[in-house]
């Protein structure tokens, strides 16, 4: 029974590593170091790193909760821990 709480805290670590790893991606490194090269880029006449320091990383994250809620329902599941 330990063995299967183990690989369920894993399946939960890794999809958590993976949204905080998109999450930092698109909030971090595109809003804020990268911003300056993603001006050069537009879109619907807005510059792409301003667009995704002021609302794409906010649309991002949101994708991301309903992915993490979806997968998680998932993980869930396959490990019979769902409500």
């Amino acid at each position: 029974m330990s063995n299967r709480k183990e690989e369920y805290w894993k399946a939960n670590v890794k999809l958590l590593t993976i949204c905080l790893v998109v999450w930092f991606v698109v909030s971090y490194l595109f809003g804020i170091i990268l911003v300056d090269s993603l001006n050069n880029i537009r879109i619907g006449g807005y510059k792409l790193g301003f667009w995704f320091a002021q609302q794409g990383s906010i649309y991002v994250f949101l994708l991301l909760i309903y992915f993490y809620a979806k997968q998680m329902g998932k993980i869930d599941k396959e490990f019979g821990a769902e409500e």
